[in-house]
């Protein structure tokens, strides 16, 4: 069920920038109305020995211009906002059943759709710099290492792994939930920076406290910045 709806997502930002423009429109006429009663009041009373000049007046008119420039420039801003939180909440709909990777360390392992075989849920493993050796441990509810995958030298990127549920000497492994690990090193032996990556599928997507989320389930909510790859 989708819990986000885009027009009406895009009707409340809209209403309240109109209601926000016509305030700060507002308070730019109230300012500026203040303004010219000051400075007519300032020229009336001036000293008639030593009245003002022109770069003062000028210099006044040209401050009152800087102030309304940065209040639209502000309201161009908060336009710019609102388009942006429109867009993301089109592009996260558009996700809704699709499954993804996120940041996680959870596997799972089980009986596939056809009844029949046995599969693990899809994860990966997320590379910000080039490794010479990378290695994925699949560790058991005790947290103990019961199989582990050489990638091997890895690019920057999004690597998927597949799992058979299968240990390191070949045993079908039961059913239930795992870990992962991920270890790798660049050509000097240094340890270089991986990030373990979980399957989910996006149920449904919702405005929060915390801004817009995707809810997939057990797998937790997840904001759409922390899609790695959709699958």
């Amino acid at each position: 069920m989708t819990v986000l709806d885009s027009t009406s997502t895009r009707n409340a930002t809209d209403a309240a920038f109109n209601t926000a423009g016509a305030s700060t429109q507002n308070l730019i006429n109230d300012t500026q109305d203040r303004f010219l009663t000051l400075l007519v009041a300032q020229m009336q009373n001036q000293d008639p020995l030593n009245p003002m000049d022109n770069a003062q007046v000028t210099s006044q008119i040209a401050q009152l211009s800087t102030v309304n420039g940065i209040t639209q420039l502000n309201n161009t801003l908060l336009a710019l906002s609102g388009q942006i939180d429109v867009s993301q909440s089109m592009q996260a709909a558009a996700l809704i059943g699709k499954g993804v990777l996120v940041p996680g360390d959870k596997v799972a392992l089980g009986t596939a759709p056809d009844g029949e075989t046995r599969e693990a849920t899809p994860f990966g493993v997320d590379i910000v710099a080039p490794t010479t050796s990378t290695t994925v441990s699949i560790l058991d509810a005790s947290g103990k290492a019961v199989r582990k995958i050489d990638l091997g030298p890895q690019p920057v990127g999004i690597v998927s792994v597949d799992w058979d549920g299968k240990d390191d000497t070949g045993l079908a492994l039961p059913d239930g939930k795992y870990s992962i690990q991920v270890a790798a090193a660049d050509g000097e032996g240094e340890p270089v920076t991986v990030e373990a990556l979980t399957y989910g599928k996006v149920g449904s997507v919702a405005y929060t406290a915390e801004g817009l989320r995707l809810d997939m389930g057990l797998a937790g909510r997840y904001s759409l910045m922390d899609v790695r790859k959709i699958m």
